[in-house]
């Protein structure tokens, strides 16, 4: 069963069913906006929304609630070139936001994070705001990996804390306890001060970075 689920036509089925849900139940979901002018900043510059993974299944919301008033950015979001990566890919991409799959293991060892990174300075540069987990793809959970700090770091681009909570969902059994949405609740979507990054000492920033992304989840949660 397993390695039927894995089959190329299987993923690409079953990507187009959750996005279906998906856009059924963020749809009907009575979402409060907080914190649009973080999202579309004042000088134009493009930003780094950066969310924990437990959240990315709602994170979709955010352009269709930016749409509906007066914003909309284009958004790259960076998903892994693990088969599980390019799955969460294939259903970002059915709520029109382009993608860029790579990442840098715990260890250093490189998977496809350099060339990740050139493509999302590109994309900043071009006016894109890139939206990534820096938990991820596979955690610890609610520890950000370096490259979150370096791409702020190297672009110049702030990076905006973000977070979203529903009133009623599911929380999977997965290593991130992955919040899906249940239809027809109430959910808080939070954009967070933006925060920049030097060039030089970004490593320093990594705390920092983690502290407003907790303070913006929690900040979330005590919403609903």
């Amino acid at each position: 069963m397993k390695r039927w689920l894995q089959r190329p036509g299987v993923q690409a089925m079953l990507a187009r069913a959750l996005v279906a849900y998906l856009r059924f139940a963020l749809g009907t979901t009575r979402w409060t906006l907080v914190g649009l002018e973080h999202l579309a900043l004042p000088d134009h510059r493009p930003s780094v929304l950066a969310f924990w993974h437990q959240r990315l299944a709602l994170i979709p919301a955010l352009k269709r609630l930016s749409r509906r008033s007066g914003v909309d950015p284009a958004v790259t979001v960076l998903t892994s070139r693990h088969r599980d990566g390019r799955f969460i890919g294939a259903v970002m991409q059915g709520f029109d936001l382009a993608v860029v799959n790579g990442s840098t293991a715990r260890d250093g060892q490189d998977k496809g994070g350099t060339a990740a990174l050139r493509q999302l300075l590109a994309r900043l540069a071009a006016g894109d705001v890139v939206a990534l987990t820096p938990d991820g793809p596979r955690g610890p959970a609610g520890q950000p990996a370096p490259g979150l700090a370096q791409l702020a770091a190297l672009s110049g681009a702030p990076v905006v804390p973000c977070a979203a909570q529903l009133r009623w969902r599911i929380t999977l059994p997965s290593w991130d306890r992955m919040v899906l949405p249940l239809p027809f609740g109430r959910g808080v979507m939070l954009c967070g001060a933006p925060i920049s990054v030097p060039r030089a000492g970004w490593v320093e920033c990594l705390p920092m970075l983690k502290a407003a992304i907790d303070a913006t989840t929690a900040r979330a949660d005590g919403m609903l």
